[in-house]
């Protein structure tokens, strides 16, 4: 029965997209270790007495009493038992039932993996356990296999091993291909990842061209996920940038009412007189307004939009009115007059500042409250 071949062409063809994955870190080896694998449940590792393991390790070298024969590529047999495998795999008991033979002993055929490979698979049946070796040359067959036979145990361990070591820009189009016939979630996930990533590097491989030929509609969409990764990262630095004009101009109305209410000793008023132990100015956006501040004092256009820096402060005193909680108290020039022109707007206008204040207090909040909401409250 060539039940990889059917399933899985890329891993039986030979020669064929799937490398064997490169050499990644060392690995645990469960066997040199002598711990047994929870086949079960695959939450921990129960602490067999290394006898036991190699008790079932030499049933499995030995075949004694075999009844089982496994045929395999280029003419190698395998030798197991029955009720192991059946007992291990429900995919195999089913088999075993069709099979056919002569007396006690029958005969299935497992072909388009390599003959180690599927020795690798059966001890892993008997003993639940690996070698390092073994699992960095068939990673990718015995995740097949695993897969193939319902061995959740083994997938699992194959699945780990691919994401902590074996993965690379060479092979991550190839293991991302065998990861959705697989049925691995998680990996393909990773994989996907990665080749958005890293997409100039990915998409000059051999896994790439050959992925390109065999399946172009994987590669559509591939392409179209890599151009909705774009847009989302444009969007993201876009709502960025307009988080820092908010808080920008955040701190330039927090700046506005330090220097009216309080006095600024960089700015000043110059009739303020301050304490000579006075601490310097902790509003970093002081010395900003400084110039346009200095500049909106002595300039001869001073209408709105008769002088473009003139026309940003007149925009800053609107917006701190539209801040302010008390404009009968406040301090800052002009307050009182923008909230009484505010009502006189347009519907558009008035849209558009609503949205602004909303992103400004969005932006920058203090305790849990907006700043604004208390210290625009200013009191003479």
């Amino acid at each position: 029965m060539d039940i990889i071949s059917e399933e899985f062409p890329l891993v039986a063809k030979k020669g064929a997209a799937v490398p064997p994955p490169s050499r990644g870190p060392p690995t645990t080896s469960y066997h040199q270790k002598g711990l047994f694998i929870n086949a079960s449940t695959l939450r921990g590792y129960s602490c067999v007495r290394t006898a036991t393991r190699d008790l079932w390790d030499q049933l499995f070298d030995e075949g004694y009493r075999a009844d089982v024969t496994i045929s395999t590529d280029n003419g190698g047999s395998i030798y197991a038992h029955a009720s192991v495998l059946g007992m291990a795999s429900q995919v195999m008991k089913g088999m075993l039932k069709q099979a056919k033979g002569r007396g006690r002993r029958r005969s299935i055929s497992i072909h388009g993996v390599p003959h180690d490979a599927v020795r690798v698979f059966i001890r892993f049946l008997y003993s639940s356990c690996y070698e390092k070796e073994e699992m960095e040359d068939y990673v990718l067959h015995l995740l097949v296999l695993s897969h193939v036979f319902v061995v959740p145990a083994l997938k699992q361990i194959c699945i780990q091993q691919l994401e902590h070591g074996f993965l690379t820009s060479e092979n991550a189009v190839d293991i991302f291909q065998l990861a959705l016939l697989c049925d691995a979630p998680r990996l393909s996930l990773i994989c996907h990842r990665m080749i958005l990533k890293d997409f100039q590097e990915i998409s000059i491989t051999e896994g790439w061209k050959v992925m390109k030929k065999s399946h172009p509609s994987l590669e559509k969409e591939l392409l179209e996920s890599l151009d909705d990764e774009e847009n989302m990262q444009r969007e993201r630095i876009r709502k960025s940038n307009e988080r820092k004009i908010y808080f920008q101009l955040y701190e330039a109305m927090e700046a506005l009412v330090h220097i009216c209410r309080d006095g600024c000793q960089t700015i000043g008023p110059h009739d303020k007189d301050f304490r000579d132990n006075q601490a310097p100015c902790n509003y970093s956006a002081c010395k900003g307004l400084e110039m346009i501040v200095r500049h909106f004092a002595s300039c001869k256009l001073r209408v709105p939009g008769g002088c473009i820096h003139c026309k940003r402060m007149w925009q800053l005193l609107e917006l701190h009115s539209r801040l302010c909680v008390d404009s009968e108290a406040c301090r800052v020039p002009l307050c009182r007059n923008f909230k009484e022109r505010t009502k006189k707007q347009s519907k558009k206008d008035e849209i558009r500042w609503r949205i602004l204040v909303k992103n400004i207090l969005k932006t920058k909040s203090i305790g849990g409250s907006p700043f604004f909401s208390s210290a625009f409250s200013m009191s003479s």
